[in-house]
């Protein structure tokens, strides 16, 4: 049951749960979920732009969750590179904080992942010029005293025109503060992160092992 939702507001049924979303989002259409949110792509009609929805799902059930929504939130807020997501709005359809039981992100659109097309056939200067925009992207964000730790062909999202942008920064951490291990999509975590090295401030190790990914397809 939606109490106290703001108005202006209209609810959505995706894969059988319920969005509120702002009446500007219309043609709402799921693209994947995972442990900490779901995705719809939508049609802004302020600006007629296909924008990503990001439907946090539940994010202060715990603090685990808390930190990593927050995480997320002030990162993405502050991110602005052609190579990294960049954040266009974030709403609740909530009114009181005994409401507040989830939010939204909205972020550019982007058509595809790389996992996605991953057995597709590239060639040398399609996967240079991913890489290239991979370290592009890893260098802005590395500038700012943020590893990613979270690097992997599903967090990088590309369109039809191959560009490229680094996504989810729920698992991001400042370089000199003191992390855990169990980071990384297993196979795609560095020596240093495997060994339980508290303290690691490179993604480089992973940015060579997509680029033998893409040269192997």
């Amino acid at each position: 049951m939606s109490l106290n939702r703001r108005k202006g507001f209209c609810r959505h049924e995706v894969n059988k749960t319920v969005w509120e979303l702002p009446k500007q989002y219309t043609s709402i259409t799921p693209i994947g979920s995972g442990a900490y949110g779901s995705v719809s792509s939508a049609i802004d009609k302020k600006t007629g732009e296909k924008v990503a929805i990001k439907k946090l799902c539940r994010p202060f059930q715990s603090e685990i969750f808390a930190k990593r929504a927050y995480r997320e939130l002030t990162l993405l807020k502050h991110m602005q590179h052609e190579n990294v997501i960049g954040l266009l709005d974030v709403f609740t359809s909530a009114t009181t904080f005994d409401g507040f039981q989830d939010f939204y992100l909205v972020m550019p659109y982007m058509r595809t992942d790389l996992q996605k097309i991953m057995g597709h056939q590239f060639s040398e200067e399609k996967v240079q010029y991913l890489i290239y925009q991979v370290l592009k992207g890893l260098k802005y964000i590395h500038s700012a005293g943020i590893i990613h730790r979270d690097l992997k062909p599903g967090n990088l999202a590309v369109n039809e025109d191959c560009e490229l942008k680094i996504l989810d920064f729920g698992l991001a951490r400042h370089a000199d503060t003191e992390m855990t291990g169990y980071v990384v999509t297993r196979w795609y975590r560095a020596p240093e992160v495997i060994l339980n090295w508290m303290h690691y401030n490179q993604t480089g190790w992973t940015s060579g092992l997509l680029a033998v990914s893409w040269q192997k397809c």
